[in-house]
């Protein structure tokens, strides 16, 4: 017999050979039809393999985030399956797992089409109906090297050759006895299990090992969820988020555009940079009201600077580096918080002066690969609602408490909805000791609590030299975004000689806070287009009203409208063209205007104006007077209500 314990800390006799399987059976039906796999002594196991002793066991469920991942690695096997069998001679090389879905990336001489995924997916049907067991062996090194070579498999040879390590197992998993792979595990009993909650999205070029000198590649890219309603969901989503596209969305409304000679890049138009502008004045009215000072630092600094705050070192490779001039080599900034540090230095600093809470709209600028950039989300041009606190360490609780309550205002504000937050702790590589550590991350979580929010633990996910908390916001269709940072950091001050007088008078190391609300402006307006599906809310669209005629005679009315409209601070065009109304108003519907004041001669007679609200079906007639003051108030910035 053997003893195996539950996460819940129950404990049950088994017979020796037993399956996770099995146990589950023991327990509950459903729990067996449930589970995909197991972790047993804190490592994945198969459901079918037989536990070698006392074990602590958990059972993952298909409808977990880890039984997703299982059911994924098991459809890229059953993918790989059947385009083997579709396309004789295709080899197989890698296949993992990746957010929504997983991949499989194959050689093949002749090209794939996503006109192939039909019958592709039909042969992945099959083999689910075939319900194949799947089996795991354990080979030799050589004897696995032989096989793979054998039938044509030069990709997975090389695998176990080159990357595999000396003296660890070679695991393959096979379909009976119909086909079979190199890999680690764990996978479904049988290929039944699997379910047909799938479907093939996409085919993108890969090089074998991500060296262009290697052969090409083709990768097919699929998604798998547990059931039918999840893919259906799922597949909802993406349809919504096309639809949503910022970089679309910003073409048609003429927010910004982007181009080859400047990628990563960003070329403003001007109703983009009104959008912009009128965050950057809601956050600098918020931060002046939290106590922060704003400041200015030089966008180029020289080499001998970032050699001392490490980043040279650290970060080179992602510099945009100046020609060296007069023996001076240059660096176009890739953060702000070096140059915060030589504001602070600059004079004496007591300890009744903290906390000092500095803030810039800083410009930066980072060589990010061309493959990862992405529209506004990913950019080498950028510029961040960034800033520092420097306090002391009794001062750092309160202080972390207080911006977390920011950071929740600010986001509702623009109508993201706050999901969780997460604190992350030690990374493996890491500089300090576990008792600072200890210390560290439990300010951190105190502080949080402190502002009524208990953090989702995320293992490792600290800076080397602190612990640090993000802020995780949902969108309209309900997609997590990272927004907002708050990270300790001891070190930096203390590389570029950073002190105050203390109260005993002698000198004492600031704590530095690296902190933003928003990130970068870039990628938040990208993200706040994507929410709005570009409908603003009538505070933050760059064109409030328009004000369209109706006959050219309401011309001169039109601009007595908007000159009143644009006295109390909206922002107001005028279309007099000489077209008919309705033509008029589904033109600036589709530009997303919020309201449409239509005038004509009776509104100029009377004056008055017909408010069109966009998604209305009906207007509004008010007098001019009553018209600019209820859009006033409904345009005011959520800080100024």
């Amino acid at each position: 017999m053997i003893t195996v314990s539950f996460p819940d800390g129950a404990k049950r006799q088994y017979d020796a050979g037993v399956t996770p399987l099995a146990i589950a059976e023991s327990i509950s039906k459903g729990l067996a039809k449930k589970a995909v796999a197991a972790k047993v002594n804190g490592g994945w196991w198969d459901l079918s393999r037989a536990l070698e002793g006392d074990a602590a066991l958990a059972l993952v469920t298909r409808d977990s985030a880890e039984g997703l991942e299982v059911l994924r690695h098991d459809a890229a096997h059953v993918l790989a399956q059947a385009v083997q069998d579709l396309f004789p001679g295709t080899q197989v090389t890698i296949g993992p797992v990746v957010d929504d879905g997983f991949y499989y990336d194959f050689y093949r001489a002749e090209k794939f089409s996503s006109d192939d995924f039909e019958k592709i997916e039909a042969r992945m049907r099959e083999i689910v109906d075939l319900d194949l067991p799947i089996l795991r062996k354990v080979w030799g090194r050589e004897q696995a090297i032989a096989h793979f070579k054998a039938i044509g498999e030069e990709f997975k040879a090389q695998i176990i050759d080159d990357i595999i390590p000396e003296g660890e197992a070679i695991t393959v998993y096979s379909h009976a006895d119909q086909w079979a792979d190199l890999c680690r595990g764990p996978h479904l009993p049988s290929t039944g299990r699997l379910g047909k909650a799938f479907k093939l999205m996409k085919l993108a070029g890969a090089y074998w090992r991500g060296d262009p000198k290697n052969p090409q590649l083709q990768r097919i890219y699929g998604t798998a969820w547990a059931d039918e309603r999840q893919l259906a969901d799922h597949l909802h989503r993406l349809e919504e988020a096309e639809k949503r596209d910022h970089r679309r969305i910003g073409r048609q409304q003429g927010l910004f555009h982007m181009q080859e000679e400047g990628r990563g890049m960003v070329f403003w138009h001007e109703k983009g940079w009104t959008l912009w502008r009128t965050i950057e004045a809601y956050m600098r009215r918020r931060l002046e009201a939290a106590g922060y000072t704003e400041v200015k630092t030089p966008q180029v600094l020289d080499r001998v600077f970032w050699e001392k705050s490490g980043h040279w070192e650290k970060y080179r490779e992602n510099m945009f580096v100046c020609e060296t001039v007069e023996e001076e080599t240059l660096s176009l900034k890739p953060m702000n918080c070096p140059g915060h540090l030589q504001i602070f230095k600059f004079g004496q600093r007591s300890y009744k002066e903290l906390p000092i809470r500095m803030a810039e709209f800083g410009a930066c600028h980072r060589y990010e690969p061309s493959g990862s950039l992405h529209g506004l989300m990913r950019v080498r041009a950028f510029t961040q609602d960034d800033a520092h606190i420097f306090c002391r360490e009794d001062q750092i609780e309160e202080e972390v408490a207080a911006f977390i309550r920011l950071v929740r205002v600010v986001h509702g504000d623009f109508g993201l909805q706050a999901a969780h937050v997460n604190l992350g702790t030690r990374p493996e590589k890491r500089a300090g000791d576990d008792a600072f550590w200890d210390k560290a991350e439990g300010m951190m979580a105190n502080a949080a609590r402190m502002a009524g929010i208990e953090p989702v633990i995320a293992v490792g996910d600290g800076a080397f030299y602190a612990p640090k908390l993000d802020f995780i916001v949902k969108d309209a269709i309900g997609r997590e975004w990272t927004c907002g940072t708050i990270q300790l950091d001891y070190v930096l001050p203390d590389r570029l000689g950073a002190e105050y007088i203390g109260e005993d008078g002698a000198k004492h190391k600031p704590v530095m806070l690296h902190r933003a609300i928003l990130g970068s402006f870039e990628r938040f307006i990208g993200i706040l287009i994507e929410n709005y599906a570009g409908t603003f809310p009538l505070w933050l669209s760059p064109v409030q009203v328009t004000v369209a005629t109706i006959t050219s005679d309401a011309d001169a009315y039109a601009e007595q409208v908007a000159a009143a409209l644009r006295a109390a601070g909206l922002r107001t065009e005028v279309d007099t063209r000489n077209e008919k109304i309705n033509f008029k108003v589904r033109e600036h519907s589709l530009a997303r205007t919020p309201v449409i004041a239509v005038v004509g001669r009776k509104e100029a007679e009377e004056g008055k104006v017909a408010l069109r609200r966009l998604g209305g079906e009906h207007q509004q007639v008010m007098s001019l007077e009553a018209a600019v003051a209820a859009l006033a108030r409904e345009a005011t910035s959520p800080d100024l209500r």
